[in-house]
C-alpha cells in the first residue's frame, strides 16, 4: 500500500469540490475538498465521509464519533484532540499528518496507511486495525491496549511509550521499526520481530516472564 503523495495523482481528484459549508451530525459529505485554515468544535457525528480530501487544515477538537471515511485522503492535516471513537476507515492514506491527543477507541481501520505521519497520545484501546502500515511514523504514549491488529506493519517508524497490554497480534510485522514499548510485551505473541531487536528486548522478556539471568 503506496498513498499517493500529491492531491492530482488521487484517482478521484477531478470530482473534488470545496467544501466551504458547516458541518452536522448524520450527514454524507460526498467527494468534497477541504484545503487550509483552522476548524474549532467541528460536530459531524455518526457522517459518512467518501472519496474526500483534506489538505493542510487543522481540526481542533470536534467530534467524528461513529463516523465512517471511505477513500478518503489527508496530506499535511494536523488532528488536535478530537473525538474519533467508533469510527470506521477504509481504503485512507494520512501523508505527513499530524495527530494528537485524538480519542480513537473502538474504531475500525482497514487498508490504512501513515506516511511520515507524527501520531502522539493517541488512544486505540480495544481498537481493530486489519492491513494498516505506519511508515515512516513517530508513535509517541499511543496506547493499543486491547486493541486488536492483524497484517500491520511499522517499517521505518518509530515506536516510543507504546502500550499493548493484552493486545491481540497476528501476523504484526515489527522488524524495521525503532521499538520503544512501555506496556505489554507479553501481548507481542503474534509480532514478527528482528534478532537484532530480540537481542535488545532480551532483559525485559526474561523481567517479564521472571526469569532470573546471571553469570557465574
Amino acid at each position: 500500500m503506496d498513498p499517493y503523495q500529491e492531491l492530482s495523482e488521487v484517482p478521484f481528484a477531478s470530482a473534488l469540490v470545496p467544501h466551504d459549508g458547516g458541518w452536522w451530525p448524520d450527514e454524507t459529505y460526498d467527494a468534497v475538498h477541504v484545503d487550509g485554515g483552522t476548524l474549532t468544535g467541528a460536530n459531524a457525528m455518526d457522517s459518512r465521509f467518501m472519496e474526500c480530501a483534506f489538505t493542510q487544515v487543522t481540526f481542533e477538537g470536534g467530534s467524528f464519533r461513529r463516523s465512517r471515511f471511505s477513500d478518503v485522503w489527508l496530506r499535511e492535516v494536523r488532528l488536535v484532540a478530537p473525538e474519533l471513537a467508533e469510527s470506521e476507515w477504509l481504503d485512507a492514506a494520512f501523508v505527513s499528518t499530524v495527530i494528537a491527543g485524538a480519542q480513537a477507541h473502538n474504531s475500525n481501520l482497514r487498508r490504512v496507511v501513515f506516511r511520515g505521519c507524527k501520531i502522539d497520545s493517541v488512544n486505540f484501546r480495544c481498537a481493530t486495525l486489519i492491513d494498516v502500515v505506519f511508515d515512516d511514523c513517530l508513535l509517541r504514549d499511543v496506547d493499543f491496549a486491547g486493541a486488536t491488529l492483524e497484517r500491520t506493519r511499522f517499517p521505518g517508524s518509530r515506536v516510543s511509550g507504546v502500550d499493548f497490554t493484552k493486545a491481540t497480534l497476528k501476523n504484526v510485522d515489527l522488524r524495521h521499526a525503532d521499538l520503544g514499548i512501555s506496556a505489554g510485551y507479553d501481548s507481542l505473541r503474534g509480532a514478527i520481530i528482528s534478532t537484532a531487536q530480540l537481542i535488545e528486548l532480551a532483559p525485559t522478556f526474561a523481567q517479564v516472564l521472571g526469569i532470573t539471568v546471571q553469570d557465574i
